[in-house]
């Protein structure tokens, strides 16, 4: 397909890259944004008389009214982030891309001004903000944000900046991206772009052209057998040509959705993204209590976590290279051995999942244990496990679910584990009220549920070995 809008395609990956780096993922800023919240003096009135500034500023118990209410907003703000996945998700697949992008645009600047000129005074439309700068997304700025702050770039500023920034997005939607959906496995001679026939001098419909000006779709009936074999290549393993007793269960979308697979999976993703979503919700008043009330140490501390979620960019393509290289191996033993590719997808899941328990169980353990240095290593293993979990996640449904129903299962599975996700706040409210602050008998709880989370991939596993085909069969 050279010439085909390729200038197009060359500017939309880096473009792309930078516009998920630089704004997608505010919740993982949010122990910076906190920080600075408490000292514009954001829910203050919620202090003991006697806090002041400094058990204000750094979380102290005189302070827990105003820590549970940081942690109500963030509680709610994880929620949508997870929760709104399904709507948008269909706002997506119905209006296709440019409107789905310019909701989140609207959503993304409304959120970042209103945040720009908040006040102490108006602190609690905070629960406005967030949960919509969440759906439209937000991260770089974010997660340096108390960094800026202290080289004395003020809220506002910052906020203001990023509303700007929302030009970008606008030029992105209307300059670089189709209108509609790219097709997958792309037909012949598909022409990219948002402007039908842009760079071909021909005219087309939702950026599908051919060589002479036809729509694609026709273009498509006249080279049937290259439209097989490609999709005959893309498909999923769910998809492998089912016989005419199982066709109609192979299409249901509900058969996936009550399956044993996808319950496993959601306990799996539920429990783990629950010990993130708490770690960063409380990650501030974690750390106060290890400092001792050291505002400074604090600081630092919050920017060293604000610094590995930034790098995490770095560590997300490690578990799809595991999975791709194992992947690969399974292939070739399964054409020696007959296997079907349905296996090879399923074994090449299975050392992700389990990994990305063993990261989970290793930063919990770590977040358990009350020594301030020790939390380096914390946000080394949190950051590691989360590209992992969220990578895994989407692979995995990818191999394992048929590709027509990906988009509403993950949608489903994301709203229903924000539903989960919920539990922080009562968790935090227990915390900080009849624990009197102690969290060792929740991080015990959680750390056995976190063990729960490796009968996935066992179970996963044991599919597997089910289904390998005997010697002689072979």
């Amino acid at each position: 397909m050279p010439g085909q809008g390729s200038p197009l395609r060359v500017a939309t990956l880096p473009t792309g890259l930078l516009e998920c780096l630089g704004f997608a993922g505010v919740l993982f800023g949010w122990a910076s944004l906190v920080f600075v919240f408490k000292i514009e003096h954001y829910f203050e009135e919620l202090c003991e008389p006697h806090a002041g500034l400094m058990g204000n500023a750094t979380g102290q118990d005189d302070c827990k009214a105003q820590d549970e209410r940081f942690s109500l907003i963030f509680t709610l703000a994880s929620f949508m982030n997870n929760f709104m996945t399904f709507p948008t998700g269909y706002i997506f697949d119905r209006f296709k891309t440019t409107v789905a992008r310019l909701i989140a645009i609207f959503f993304y600047t409304s959120a970042t001004l209103m945040i720009a000129f908040i006040s102490a005074d108006s602190a609690v439309l905070l629960f406005l903000a967030m949960p919509m700068l969440t759906v439209g997304g937000n991260l770089f700025l974010i997660t340096n944000l108390q960094l800026l702050y202290e080289q004395g770039i003020s809220l506002r500023a910052s906020f203001i900046f990023l509303s700007v920034c929302s030009a970008w997005h606008v030029g992105r939607t209307f300059l670089l991206m189709p209108w509609g959906h790219i097709p997958y496995p792309l037909p012949p001679n598909y022409s990219y772009g948002p402007w039908p026939g842009l760079g071909s001098g021909t005219f087309c419909f939702h950026s599908l052209c051919s060589g002479n000006g036809t729509r694609g779709e026709k273009k498509e009936t006249a080279e049937p057998e290259k439209l097989d074999l490609l999709s005959e290549e893309f498909q999923s393993p769910e998809e492998e040509a089912p016989g005419p007793g199982q066709q109609q269960e192979a299409l249901s979308f509900w058969s996936h959705v009550l399956s044993q697979r996808f319950a496993w999976h959601l306990v799996w993703l539920s429990v783990i993204q629950l010990w993130h979503y708490l770690f960063i919700g409380t990650l501030n008043s974690l750390l106060t209590n290890l400092a001792v009330g050291d505002r400074a140490l604090v600081s630092s501390y919050t920017n060293a976590f604000a610094v590995t979620q930034f790098f995490g960019v770095l560590c997300a393509p490690w578990n799809g290279l595991l999975m791709d290289r194992l992947k690969q191996k399974f292939q070739k033993e399964a054409q020696k051995t007959g296997s079907p590719a349905s296996e090879v997808a399923l074994l090449s899941a299975v050392p992700s999942l389990a990994l990305t328990s063993l990261l989970c169980l290793g930063f919990a353990l770590c977040a358990s244990v009350r020594v301030l240095p020790l939390q380096y290593v914390t946000f080394i293993l949190q950051v590691i496990s989360r590209s992992f979990l969220y990578g895994g996640n989407a692979a995995f449904l990818t191999l394992v679910f048929p590709s027509e129903h990906f988009g509403k299962l993950l949608g489903l599975l994301m709203a229903l584990s924000a539903i989960v996700s919920l539990l922080q706040f009562p968790i935090f409210t227990l915390i900080k009220g009849p624990l009197w602050g102690d969290l060792f008998y929740v991080n015990v709880t959680l750390v056995l549920f976190t063990l729960l989370t490796f009968v996935h991939p066992f179970l996963v596993y044991r599919e597997c070995w089910r289904k390998e085909p005997s010697p002689a069969t072979a």
